[in-house]
């Protein structure tokens, strides 16, 4: 890799955001206070699922993995994110920032296949409940999950190896608070038509694929609650599937608007609080979504709160 002067390029600047200087205290405050809840949050939910036997079930087998997954790519931005806020170089070595984005590219793919997996546990728990420990086997869960695994990581290494094969010219300087693609390909001076249809394809099929896998799966648990005659029948299939859909709602919704809209420059800045929202605050709000209104992670709680307190 070279730069303008055709040095090779050993670092970049991430610039972070608009008038980061003038409340840099409050920014690193605030997101301190949220990734410390984010890494609690998460590192108690899967805590409490290994250790409380009620809970070792298909859909609490994906919400564990879902919740490593989400300490993984929140950790891959935020802690240099933090730092970057009191140093005033706010620079990241080049293999960093490769590292970054591969990392945070390979947890964020795999989230959408482990909700779209969660989606077919809770399909098969609503509409075919009679079979559903024979469908659920533990060999389908564990296919499911290496399979998000494996998707999350071929779509960052493609991609991510695609980029940082690029030329940069123009700047070293990123427009953002990490390693996100868009702006990184802003600085090549080599064509970048290849690394925007990759970017597309990849990201499009990611989203079409497991988003019609959730609304096939809505769909018909939509129809088997009309069709269910109790009404605590239905109360129990919305609480079950509640949770899930939100989590579903919120993360698609923004994943959606960071890479499948029209990138100007007057949007970056909203871009950049859709990064925060989607790396840093979904990872937050994802074990309050499933905790709060979730009896049985409720009624674990209290049982190991009973064990060990």
């Amino acid at each position: 890799m070279e730069q303008m002067n055709g040095t090779e390029v050993t670092k970049f600047i991430l610039l972070g955001f608009a008038g980061q200087h003038r409340s840099w205290r409050v920014l690193f405050l605030a997101f301190l206070v949220i990734y410390v809840a984010t890494l609690m949050g998460n590192t108690g939910l899967v805590l409490l699922i290994k250790m409380e036997p009620s809970l070792h079930t298909p859909m609490y087998f994906f919400l564990q993995h879902l919740a490593f997954v989400d300490l993984c790519y929140t950790s891959a931005i935020t802690p240099k994110m933090l730092e970057n806020l009191i140093d005033t170089k706010q620079s990241i070595s080049f293999i960093g920032c490769l590292v970054q984005l591969l990392v945070y590219g390979t947890f964020a793919t795999s989230d959408c296949y482990i909700l779209a997996a969660m989606a077919i546990d809770r399909y098969v728990a609503i509409c075919k409940p009679l079979h559903y420990t024979v469908i659920m086997s533990r060999r389908l869960c564990i296919q499911l999950l290496v399979s998000s695994y494996v998707m999350g990581f071929l779509n960052a290494s493609v991609n991510t190896g695609f980029t940082f094969s690029l030329y940069f010219c123009k700047s070293n300087a990123i427009n953002h608070f990490f390693c996100d693609e868009p702006p990184i390909l802003a600085l090549s001076c080599s064509s970048v038509d290849l690394n925007i249809v990759l970017l597309s394809a990849f990201v499009g099929f990611n989203l079409v694929s497991t988003v019609l896998v959730v609304i096939f799966s809505y769909v018909h648990i939509l129809a088997a609650i009309v069709r269910t005659s109790s009404a605590a029948g239905r109360r129990k299939a919305f609480s079950t599937c509640g949770s899930h859909l939100t989590a579903v709602t919120v993360f698609y919704g923004t994943l959606s608007y960071m890479y499948l809209h029209h990138h100007t420059g007057e949007s970056q800045e909203q871009e950049k609080v859709a990064s925060v929202f989607y790396s840093i605050i979904i990872p937050m709000l994802n074990p309050l979504i499933y905790s709060l209104r979730n009896q049985d992670v409720i009624a674990a709680l209290r049982k190991v709160g009973k064990k060990y307190v």
